[in-house]
């Protein structure tokens, strides 16, 4: 079992080490991530420029691949021949969860994404859901024991093919957390604000801020389990067709 280890906030970043050493007792590991912070990126693929790779080391002193490309370029790069015959990939350890509408900013989440889209080959995300205003040091560990139960599963059992696996830890000590659930996206509620503002010059530039976001713990969903104790585990699908709206839409007079 040959596992790709990446991530959205850079080859240096703590939850990365983590997740690659807790993967290296379940398979072979191969980490390869940006080499800079690209949190909140979405699903990119650079085209316009060449890509960059380059080998470093991580803090334990294993070696890794960098690029100045995006988490998404880390996997298509891989899974297109740079790494060989990569069996699942898995992302993170992100320091916030990613919940809800979040699967579509997340570098962590899209990375998942394109192990589906270009190798055909299971994707799953890992985050871990501490809290906004904590100031120390997080401790990764616990989240990186529960990730590899969870991979230990999906290599026992398999994904359909389309679906990928968005985890969110909750902050907990391991003996607290209760347990596994597997849930449905619940509903984020953004509090973005836009900010006008002028430079210098006189001239208009804005900001988009606000409070932090939140959501709606509804049982059965990623926000839901969080709030219990749990681990949630959300299968996702890159097909976002609406079947409802498609049986309905194609009853319309189109001509």
């Amino acid at each position: 079992m040959h596992i790709l280890v990446t991530n959205d906030d850079g080859v240096s970043a703590p939850g990365l080490l983590a997740l690659a050493q807790a993967m290296r007792t379940v398979g072979e590991v191969t980490v390869f991530a940006p080499d800079r912070n690209w949190s909140v990126s979405g699903h990119v693929k650079t085209l316009d420029r060449p890509l960059r790779v380059r080998e470093v080391r991580l803090a334990d002193g294993s070696p890794a691949l960098a690029t100045d490309g995006a988490p998404s370029d880390c996997v298509a790069l891989a899974l297109m021949g740079l790494v060989e015959e990569v069996d699942l990939v898995v992302s993170g350890i992100n320091p916030h969860a990613n919940l809800g509408h979040d699967v579509t900013y997340s570098g962590t989440v899209t990375a998942a994404m394109e192990a589906v889209i270009t190798g055909g080959v299971p994707g799953i995300a890992f985050s871990l859901d501490s809290p906004e205003d904590y100031g120390g040091e997080l401790d990764y560990g616990p989240a990186a024991n529960l990730a590899r139960r969870v991979v230990a599963q999906v290599i026992a059992r398999g994904l359909p093919k389309g679906v990928l696996l968005n985890v969110n830890i909750p902050y907990l000590e391991a003996g607290d957390v209760k347990g596994f659930m597997v849930t449905r996206q619940g509903m984020r509620v953004y509090r973005d604000v836009l900010e006008r503002r002028l430079d210098p010059r006189g001239r208009p530039y804005y900001w988009i801020g606000g409070e932090s976001p939140t959501g709606i713990a509804e049982p059965g969903t990623d926000f839901g389990a969080l709030a219990e104790g749990y681990v949630s585990i959300t299968p996702l699908q890159l097909d976002l067709t609406a079947y409802k709206a498609l049986e309905a839409m194609k009853a319309w007079d189109w001509d």
